[in-house]
């Protein structure tokens, strides 16, 4: 309407006005719409990396709990273990303390009977020592014990404890001259350390 009463000159110029004023508005709402659009191309990455990485989260808490339950059950079992083996252990030595034990009894049955015996002679008394005395060397030897140590042997210090020293021409460098306590042995392994008088 106010293009009607202006020279075209100064229509051109309104026009050009116009057009430049919109210009800059059509501009700025352009970066607008853009940043909004990266901003949405940016929450939906991140929206994608923090469901991949709760995602990761999750997978590994289950591992760990898995980890943890496995090492939870293998520590039950090795105290599991440790306990029967204890038991275990402490039958095999009831075991073994009864059995031989079982062998020694008859010989304490025969020194009750002995001393049961109101009227004996010297000789009577001897003779059943003696036979009290065979049967205690036969239980030893059942249950694999060995004696150790007499007279004429060379001194052992693995063996033998000696207690007395003596000087004797007659008899050679560290020979046993008089056993004052038998030793014993199972096997190779020394019960008792024979108690010994030693020469030079």
């Amino acid at each position: 309407m106010a293009m009607e009463n202006t020279s075209p000159e100064e229509q051109a110029v309104q026009q050009a006005e116009e057009v430049a004023g919109n210009k800059p508005e059509e501009e700025a709402s352009q970066p607008e719409k853009e940043s909004a659009n990266s901003k949405k191309k940016i929450f939906s990455k991140g929206s994608k990396k923090e469901e991949e990485l709760e995602k990761k989260i999750h997978e590994l808490e289950e591992a760990l709990s898995k980890q943890k339950d496995q090492f939870l059950r293998t520590a039950a079992e090795y105290d599991n273990y440790r306990k029967r083996s204890e038991r275990e252990k402490a039958a095999v030595y009831a075991d073994a303390t009864a059995a031989a034990i079982l062998e020694i009894l008859p010989v304490e049955d025969n020194l009750e009977r002995a001393l049961a015996q109101k009227e004996c002679s010297v000789e009577d008394l001897r003779k059943g020592v003696e036979m009290v005395q065979a049967q205690m060397k036969s239980c030893l030897e059942k249950l694999g014990v060995s004696e150790m140590g007499a007279e004429g042997e060379s001194f052992d210090p693995a063996i033998h404890n000696a207690v007395m020293h003596i000087e004797d021409e007659n008899l050679g460098e560290n020979v046993i001259v008089q056993v004052l306590q038998k030793g014993y042995k199972i096997g190779e392994k020394v019960v008792r350390h024979a108690m010994v008088q030693v020469a030079n």
